[in-house]
C-alpha cells in the first residue's frame, strides 16, 4: 500500500464489491486531456477525481484487486475510424461481467451473466457504432492479468499502481497482446448500419467538454 494515504486506504476498502467500484468510477469527471494525452496511474486517478476510459480502467482493476478479483484489462479494438476501448472483466462464479468508464449512454458496466470473454466482448458489438450508424467494433484481446506487472517495487515510478509516470507500456503490451475478430471478415460490408434512434441515444454524454 506503499503511497496511499490511510483517507485513500478506507475510501477503496468500501468499495468491496463490483457494483460499488462501478458507481465510484462513474462519480469522476471525464478526462478530456486538454493538457495532452495522459495515462495515469491509479493512484494519480484516484487524487485527480478525473479519467477517461482508460484510467478508469486501471483504477478499477486496482480497486477490484483490493477484494480478491484478479485484475484483467480487455482491449475492444474498432476501426481506424474510431475509437477503441478498455474494459475490466471479472468473474463470479461461472460467470462473467465487466466495469467500464464511458462518458456515453453505452458501452457501461456489464452485469456477471456471460459464461465467457467472447460471450462478454460480444455484448458491446450493437452498441459501437459511428454517427453514420456503421459498426465498428472488430477485435477483442485476450485478458491482460496485471498481477503480472510490477506492484510490489520499492519505487513508485516501478509500481503501477502508484506511479508518478504515464503508464505507457500497459498501451503497449494490450497493442500487443493477442486479438480474436468478432466479425467474419466476409461479413463485414453486410453489416447493417444502427437505426436513428441508436444514433441519437448514443450521442447522449454524461459530462459536456468545456
Amino acid at each position: 500500500m506503499l503511497g496511499f494515504t490511510k483517507k485513500e486506504l478506507a475510501l477503496m476498502k468500501k468499495l468491496n464489491t463490483p457494483a460499488k467500484v462501478q458507481d465510484f468510477l462513474n462519480s469522476l469527471k471525464f478526462n478530456f486531456e486538454e493538457k495532452g494525452e495522459s495515462l495515469k496511474s491509479p493512484i494519480l486517478t484516484l487524487r485527480t477525481r478525473r479519467a477517461h476510459c482508460f484510467e478508469g480502467a486501471l483504477l478499477g482493476a486496482y480497486l477490484l484487486s483490493l477484494q480478491g478479483f484478479t485484475p484483467y484489462l480487455m482491449h475492444l479494438k474498432a476501426t481506424k475510424e474510431d475509437f477503441d476501448h478498455i474494459v475490466v472483466p471479472f468473474k463470479i462464479g461461472k460467470y462473467w461481467g465487466a466495469l467500464s468508464k464511458t462518458n456515453h449512454a453505452v458501452l457501461r458496466y456489464r452485469e456477471p451473466i456471460y459464461k465467457n470473454i467472447r460471450e462478454l466482448a460480444m455484448s458491446y458489438f450493437h452498441e459501437y457504432f459511428l454517427n453514420n450508424g456503421e459498426k465498428t467494433l472488430r477485435q477483442y484481446s485476450a485478458l491482460l492479468n496485471l498481477n503480472t506487472l510490477k506492484k510490489s517495487a520499492s519505487s513508485a515510478d516501478e509500481n503501477w499502481a502508484i506511479s508518478q509516470k504515464d503508464l505507457w507500456f500497459i498501451d503497449k503490451k494490450l497493442d500487443k497482446i493477442k486479438h480474436y475478430d468478432i466479425v467474419p471478415k466476409s461479413f463485414i460490408k453486410k453489416l447493417r448500419k444502427a437505426d436513428r434512434i441508436e444514433i441519437k441515444a448514443g450521442k447522449i454524454v454524461e459530462f459536456k467538454k468545456y
